[in-house]
């Protein structure tokens, strides 16, 4: 079993035993996320699916990208959230960057921003990855998929104890 095919499988367990809905939103990594997640075990119940959004035409129209750099934190942030309300989803996760050879918008190959929104939730992290643009898609998927597994770990410990409190409060 690889480590992606492991990730999807908890992030699988948990949105499933949860009840939650998973999207996902790909510039970078191309449907690489997308393919791992509905591939996991029952994603029919818990995986709405993605948008590969490699156009910045299509990431602003679509997901609601503000106009300006994609390979930033706040087209990440952007990106996650578009895709969550697009496909009506309570978690999701993004990537963007530069997958190589060459730089873009000023950031070097291997640079990559990946978003993730979940009940109670929400972050965005720069990684520098290094390899071959095959190699740094794969890595940047890999990432993702332990971004979305940690909000889902998170999220879920912080929506329960909101409940309890909320609870305790009643």
């Amino acid at each position: 079993m690889t480590r992606i095919t492991d990730l999807a499988e908890q992030i699988a367990d948990l949105a499933s035993s949860r009840g939650l809905w998973v999207a996902a939103a790909e510039s970078l990594t191309g449907g690489a996320v997308s393919s791992a997640l509905a591939a996991a075990p029952g994603a029919s119940d818990w995986y709405h699916g993605g948008v590969v959004a490699y156009s910045p035409r299509i990431k602003q129209h679509v997901l609601g990208v503000t106009p300006g750099s994609v390979v930033t934190a706040q087209c990440a942030d952007e990106l996650a959230a578009g895709v969550a309300r697009v496909l009506e989803s309570e978690a999701a996760v993004s990537t963007t960057g530069v997958g190589g050879p060459d730089p873009e918008e000023g950031e070097e190959p291997g640079t990559v921003y990946l978003g993730v929104v979940a009940p109670g939730y929400q972050d965005c992290r720069r990684v520098e990855l290094e390899g071959s643009p095959d190699e740094v898609v794969e890595q940047a998927t890999e990432q993702a998929l332990e971004l979305l597994l940690h909000a889902l770990q998170q999220g879920g410990e912080q929506a329960e104890d909101a409940q309890q409190e909320h609870a305790r409060q009643a």
